[in-house]
Order: structure tokens, then sequence, then C-alpha cells
């Protein structure tokens, strides 16, 4: 066992003014299986690289381990992934490498091939068994799942929680549920650690939530009532004291004893004033920490009856492989079509031939004349520019869209920066934000949670559980499949309460 310790780390970046993490210290045992999450852009891959020593900072951060990072790049891609393990391993041993392979359930055939030709989710496995025959290094994995289809997710977290201790960035609950022990939160003033996995994190945190909401309720009422004795109060001690002078009967007046009663009240007056300030101090640290999730607000366009896309007996192949053959489905107003299949059986083919792409095919696709389609595309590399700029070229009501942004936690500092500077996540953001703002007849998103961190996951799940979208998706993250919809004979139906069509789903 060893340590990895924090101590007062406090770093920025130089082009910005606010830091990412200031005077923040603590520890992490090397055996953990640890979960990192937090918002996207807060600093979780920040982080790794502060490990990896990328970055200057202030503080201290020791270690007796040293550092691997995931992905890593594969500079030269027609290597086989034989010959990449040799490469990057100084004591490699094939056999050790296949027996990491076979727990990933990779066939040994694939690991001939060339790099370049495996799929993503074959490439994410090829470079998780490398590093994990790599001796004595502590794995720094960033965003493994991205592009994994469910059947591979369930492997890898099944993999990764056979291994000794790790640091994993994910915002898959599922899979961060299979596969770790321990919990480091990224949150709005501090950072924290939790033994247990996503799920037992998640609830002790709507349990402080739901404390500090009612506390913040019981101390505002106490702190009103404070006010409004301490008023009283100060108010009875001035007209005491007043009345020393302004007495007009006869006799004699005992203006010390009146003295003395208007000082008590003043006294009295000063305790409620200061247990005022205790307690709006005490208000003052609630709050902080809770993620709120606010409603997005959505406007389709009206659609006309009967099918609005037909697919009649389609098959695609490429280069004489068949990807899939005779496939028909139909899709109609408030439908919303799930597609599911393993990587590479045709998922994205089938939206891209729906939006019209150049793609070779035989039998019939129909579709409803002057159909407005919103698209949300995998890839976020087409971003560059200033946001300005891209609002312009896409027509957007800027208003809108950086509403919709500052409710995915989107800091409006943001706005000023180049989209290529952004962080994945933010970069996918802008693509649901676009077309979240954008009336369509139908929303046709394709791995629309990429990157996305868990809070906005949560918004998506309700702006889609709340409106009649007439949808096709691709989505691999199983508590999002769960939320959104209830599974019974292949057949996904929506919870009565949202009053929904049946969820059509395509198997490949």
């Amino acid at each position: 066992m060893s340590m990895i310790k924090v101590n007062n780390l406090s770093f920025h970046y130089d082009n910005a003014l606010d830091y990412i993490f200031e005077d923040v210290s603590f520890f992490i045992d090397t055996n953990w299986k640890l979960g990192f999450i937090g918002r996207n852009g807060k600093g979780k891959t920040t982080f790794l690289n502060l490990l990896l020593g990328k970055y200057e900072y202030n503080g201290t951060i020791t270690s007796n381990v040293s550092f691997d990072y995931f992905p890593f790049e594969v500079k030269d891609k027609e290597l086989t992934s034989y010959e990449i393990a040799e490469y990057y391993c100084v004591d490699y041993e094939q056999w050790k490498f296949e027996k990491e392979t076979s727990l990933l359930d990779i066939d040994n055939i694939i690991l001939d091939k060339p790099f370049r030709t495996l799929s993503k989710g074959e490439q994410t496995k090829i470079l998780l068994a490398i590093l994990f025959i790599k001796n004595n290094n502590f794995l720094l994995i960033d965003e493994p799942t991205n592009h994994l289809d469910i059947d591979a997710r369930r492997i890898v977290a099944k993999y990764l929680k056979s291994k000794k201790g790790f640091i994993l960035v994910s915002h898959d609950r599922a899979f961060l549920d299979e596969c770790i022990d321990h919990v480091l939160s990224i949150n709005r003033t501090n950072i924290n650690i939790e033994k247990g996995n996503f799920s037992s994190w998640y609830e002790n945190k709507q349990r402080q939530d739901n404390y500090e909401l009612s506390e913040n309720n019981r101390l505002k009422k106490d702190i009103k009532r404070l006010e409004q004795s301490s008023r009283r109060t100060a108010e009875w001690s001035n007209k005491t004291e007043n009345s020393k002078y302004n007495m007009t009967w006869d006799g004699p007046i005992d203006k010390g004893f009146i003295g003395h009663k208007s000082a008590k009240m003043m006294k009295r007056s000063k305790v409620t004033q200061a247990r005022m300030e205790k307690e709006i101090e005490e208000k003052a640290k609630l709050l902080k920490n809770i993620e709120t999730v606010e409603d997005l607000k959505l406007t389709t366009l009206q659609n006309k009856k009967g099918h609005l896309i037909e697919a009649n007996k389609i098959s695609i192949n490429y280069k004489e492989r068949v990807i899939f053959s005779d496939l028909s489905f139909f899709l109609e107003d408030g439908d919303r079509l799930q597609i599911k299949g393993k990587n590479g059986s045709g998922k994205s083919s089938i939206i891209k031939l729906i939006l019209g792409d150049n793609i070779s095919y035989t039998g019939d696709l129909y579709r409803q004349s002057n159909l407005k389609i919103s698209y949300v595309s995998q890839e976020t590399s087409s971003l560059s520019g200033y946001l300005s700029n891209y609002i312009r070229d896409k027509e957007l009501d800027e208003t809108l869209f950086k509403t919709i942004l500052r409710k995915m936690d989107f800091e409006r500092e943001q706005f000023d920066k180049k989209i290529e500077n952004y962080s994945d996540g933010q970069k996918k953001k802008v693509l649901l934000a676009t077309s979240i703002c954008t009336q369509a007849n139908i929303y046709i998103w394709d791995e629309p949670l990429n990157y996305i961190d868990i809070f906005s996951r949560m918004q998506i799940e309700n702006l889609i559980k709340s409106y009649n979208l007439t949808m096709i998706f691709v989505e691999h993250d199983e508590s999002f499949s769960k939320n959104i919809i209830l599974t019974k004979d292949k057949v996904q139906i929506t919870p009565s309460s949202f009053d929904l069509k049946p969820i059509k789903i395509i198997e490949l």
C-alpha cells in the first residue's frame, strides 16, 4: 500500500483568473478503485495531468508510484496490438498480454491486425490491457466508456473490478457502480472522498443536500424572528431611555432605575444581534455544494399523421461485408426509436441514411416531405472558433441558446473563449444545446451523452420524460435507458405518468 498525498494544492491556467483548485488537501490510497466525478470543466482531467507532472502548481503532490494515463496516443496505427504492447512495455511478455486481452473478451485473431482497422471499442480494450501489464504503475483512466456498447461496458467494468487500484473518470452511473469502491468528487467549493460506489455517494449527497435545505429554511425563519426581536428590543430601550427626560407627572423621577432598565434592554438587544450574526454565519456555510438540476425546455414542430419515416428491407454492405440486412421499421408522431447493437453493427449507418447522407443501400426508405430534423453527432471535432460566430452561422436564438448552456452549468466566462479550448463535455453540451433550441419534427441523437457529466445527464433525462419528442437515438448508458423507459419483451415503454407512446427498438 502507498499513498498519493495532496497538500495545499492551488492551480489555474495562465490565461484564466479563477483557480481550478485552491488550497485543497486530501490523500488517496493506491489500493482504492477510485471513481472521479464532477461537472464538465471543473478540473478532473486537469488533476490527472497534474499527477502526470504536465503543469506547474502551488502546493505539493507526493507519491512513490509512477502514473500511466488512459487513453495514451498510438503514434503508428499500422502496428499490430502485439507490436504496440511490446513497444510500450519494457518487460513485455506475450502470455501476460494475451491473458489480459482474454479477460476483456478479445479474440487473439485481431491482435495481429493493424491497430487502425480495429473498432473504437476494440482499441479501448487493447490500450487498457497494455497498461495493466506494465508493472508497478498506477493508472489514471479518463472516460473509457465513450463509444463502448453496453456489452463492452459490462466487460470492461468487470475487468476493472478485478484490478488492484486506479483513478477512473466516468459519468456512467451503472459502470461506476460495478467497478469502484471509493468516490472522489469535485464539488462547487471543495473536494471530497467517500467510501462506496456512485449510488451510495449520491444517496449520501441527496441526504446532505436535503439536510442543508431544511437547515437553511430553519435558519431563515430564525434570523427573521431574531431581526424582529432585536428591532423591538432596541425600540423599547430607546423609549425607556427617553422617558427619563420626557416625564410630566409630579414627584421625584428615578432616572437611575430607568437607565438601568434601558441598559438591560440594550444588552438583550446586543445578545439577540450576536445570535443573529452567528446564525447568518452558519447559514452562509450551507447550500454551496448543492447541484441544482434546472429543467430544460424545448418547443417541437407539429407533425403530420402517418409514417414520418418508413424503412422496408434495408440492407447496407461495406467493402463486401454485410453490415445489416432486411431491416424494416417505421416512425410515427410521438414515437421514440432506440437503436441498439454492438460497436460496428451499423447504428450510425442507419442514422446517416435517414439524414440523407450518400450511403449505398438496397431496399426502400421513405420520408415525409419537409421534415425538419435536429441532429446531435457523436463527434465534436468540427467545432471551432468563437461561440458568437457559431451562433450566427447556425442562426440560433442567442438568448435561448446561452440560457440552455447556463442551465447545464456553463460558466459565463466560457462564452468568450474559443470552442477548441472547451473540454470534450463542454463541446458536447454545445451540440445538445443547439439541438434543444432548434424546433424540429424529429430529434436524432447519436450517443449524445459521451463526455457529459452526471448532473447534465439527469437534466436530459428529465427533458425527454417531460416532452412528447419524436425521437431516434443511440445511447449505451444503462442508467439513462432505465430512467427514461421500462423494458418488457424487447419493447420499451415510458412511465405512464408521462403519457408517451411505446418506444420501439431496433436490435442489430
